[in-house]
């Protein structure tokens, strides 16, 4: 564990800047070839989507809950993704077919278009939802100059701006709060992107692997993805090499309107925060997060090491800050010891980032908790302790 910090974080950085596009047609097979797992884009930590290549470089696609959600979903979506200029090309049974690579494209998340953003393939995106707490300069400058339109937010939904767009195939949150059925009028095809919903860090950052399937970036997305991956690996902390009293207990989030929504113990951050040598004080099997009152939380976090907060606040956040929010904050052990670890997503590019470069928040949570772990010359990417 005792590596260099800096090192890991300037080779994390300059392989994004230095990975060039990779088109890849797929390996052609034979035509009475059995469909095979695909070496390239299969993942190996996502659970949400699995792949087969057949003859004529054509990947079969199964897209299915990532948590086994039968009640919210179903159903499983399945795609044959053909290289364009394929004829006679037969698909299955039940497998939408879309031409690769796309050239015009609408994502509906921060999540989304994190991975199109870590792929250098922003000129394939067309249409997002909107630019609240987006930090990204190239695409702010692309939606200004009109390049990239705004279409509405979930549930209200500019139709028009959508198809004026031209967008292939649409990238979308199924289990959000909708409003897709205007859409599917259009025709357009309309392609899950389940990576919110996985439970591990690096299964979430594996759906840039999904997107490069659709914008002929496989070998580029997989030589990434090795790179995170190794690193994060580099980074996690056995707990088996720490004494009990070494790790830290944490606890997330704030007050907002009332209640205080903490993520379940199974959430993908909860995972970080056990990968980071600390203990996450809420230990329940919820996947996603519940909206408690402050009593309870106090109950189960007046103790704790560490507070995690991400938010957007204009200007520089403190402490006071934090006491105006809610006076009460102040009972926190964590806010006495000044141990509040902090990012503020109008002053770092949080969810344009983070969702694929879970490595880098790693490396800035585990720098907090266990600074002697790390060189002393590591500069925070994401978090930092509140000053």
């Amino acid at each position: 564990m005792k590596h260099s910090a800096k090192h890991i974080l300037l080779s994390s950085l300059a392989c994004l800047l230095v990975m060039f596009c990779a088109c890849s047609g797929g390996h052609r097979r034979s035509a009475e070839s059995a469909a095979i797992s695909d070496s390239l884009s299969n993942p190996t930590y996502a659970k949400g989507f699995t792949v087969r290549v057949m003859n004529h470089g054509v990947r079969l696609v199964d897209v299915a809950d990532p948590q086994e959600d039968e009640d919210r979903m179903p159903v499983d979506y399945h795609f044959a993704l053909v290289p364009k200029g394929t004829q006679d090309v037969a698909i299955p049974q039940g497998y939408v077919r879309v031409d690769v690579p796309i050239e015009r494209t609408i994502v509906m998340t921060m999540l989304q278009l994190s991975n199109f953003i870590a792929l250098d393939g922003l000129d394939v995106v067309k249409g997002i939802t909107g630019t609240k707490n987006l930090f990204n300069k190239d695409v702010r400058r692309r939606v200004k100059e009109g390049q990239i339109v705004k279409i509405g937010m979930e549930g209200n939904f500019d139709t028009e701006l959508i198809l004026a767009a031209h967008p292939e195939v649409i990238f979308i949150s199924p289990f959000k709060r909708g409003g897709y059925e205007a859409i599917k009028e259009t025709g357009i095809t309309l392609i899950p992107h389940l990576g919110y919903k996985e439970l591990h860090p690096l299964g979430q950052a594996e759906w840039i692997k999904f997107v490069a399937m659709f914008t002929g970036q496989e070998q580029q997305a997989d030589s990434l993805f090795d790179h995170i991956a190794q690193n994060y690996h580099r980074v996690k902390v056995n707990p088996n090499s720490l004494a009990d009293d070494a790790i830290p207990t944490v606890f997330s989030g704030e007050m907002h309107g009332g209640n205080w929504y903490a993520v379940g113990g199974k959430n993908s951050l909860a995972q970080l925060f056990r990968d980071a040598g600390a203990d996450y004080v809420i230990h329940d099997d919820n996947t996603g997060g519940v909206n408690i009152e402050f009593e309870q939380m106090y109950a189960t976090a007046a103790n704790a090491d560490y507070w995690r907060i991400l938010n957007s606040y204009e200007g520089d956040f403190s402490y006071e800050a934090l006491l105006q929010a809610e006076p009460r904050n102040k009972l926190f052990k964590a806010f006495r010891d000044k141990h509040v670890v902090y990012c503020n997503m109008k002053q770092t590019p949080y969810y344009e980032m983070a969702p694929v470069r879970p490595d880098l928040v790693l490396l800035d949570l585990v720098h907090i908790f266990h600074p002697g772990l790390l060189s002393d010359d590591h500069q925070p990417v994401f978090y930092h302790l509140l000053k």
